[in-house]
């Protein structure tokens, strides 16, 4: 069994094992990009975080993610909005956990 973590990058936390491929928040990065922000590795917690621990992935591609649309209503207002949000992603293959 391969050793997960849990990783935080643009607000969120992430659980990820080797191999994984997550979307995450839009990343200035090409080739490479190290998290040191890792929360969890294997049976290890953090404080919040593990000194000297590090998740290294690989960009795959940066993109827009699906449409989300956004509908607003009032009932007998004769009220209607409709908005879409794209957001920007970066899609990332999870290469090692170092603990």
């Amino acid at each position: 069994m391969s050793m997960s973590a849990i990783f935080q990058t643009g607000g969120k936390q992430y659980r990820v094992s080797e191999g994984d491929i997550i979307k995450v928040e839009k990343l200035n990065a090409t080739g490479s990009v190290t998290f040191d922000q890792v929360l969890m590795a294997g049976d290890k917690v953090g404080t919040p975080f593990i000194d000297g621990a590090t998740v290294v992935a690989d960009v795959i591609e940066q993109k827009r993610d699906d449409k989300v649309l956004v509908f607003k209503k009032k009932r007998r207002q004769n009220y209607r909005r409709t908005a879409g949000h794209r957001q920007f992603i970066t899609v990332l293959k999870i290469k090692s956990i170092k603990a």
